[in-house]
């Protein structure tokens, strides 16, 4: 089930969040993502969150800016599961565009996008972690 994220919801979802980032970006050292653990907690709730939760359990999230997907993010254990495609394609019926920045070497992300139907549309550099990111779009 797919519900809006609640207060009670902040503790699961940024180990979630830590967890995918460390595992997901072996190529960026899990300091830089365990340095910006207390900033994105403080800034996560001024974002649209959806959880996916499943016997009372929450196993993702998305999180929205405007049309701007931040992240989605899956328990390690409940990846390839169909919750990060249920989690966008809930983002699809509540969005009529989307983009989002995802970085080229995570090529299991990258495939993901494109097969659900994104586009690039560029390519930069990172300024925090200096790796390659693509910047990709959707439109209904």
């Amino acid at each position: 089930m797919i519900r809006e994220f609640t207060a009670n919801d902040l503790d699961v979802v940024m180990k979630i969040w830590l967890d995918t980032n460390t595992n997901a970006h072996d190529f960026i050292p899990a300091s830089y993502w365990q340095g910006n653990f207390e900033e994105v907690k403080r800034m996560l709730p001024e974002a649209d969150i959806f959880v996916y939760e499943n016997n009372n359990a929450i196993q993702g999230f998305i999180g929205l800016m405007e049309n701007y997907i931040a992240g989605i993010f899956i328990d390690s254990s409940c990846q390839s599961q169909g919750i990060g495609k249920a989690l966008l394609n809930h983002a699809k019926e509540i969005r009529s565009e989307l983009s989002l920045q995802v970085y080229k070497n995570n090529t299991g992300a990258v495939k993901f996008y494109v097969r659900e139907g994104f586009h690039q549309v560029k390519e930069q550099t990172d300024e925090h972690t200096g790796e390659t990111e693509l910047v990709m779009e959707w439109t209904k």
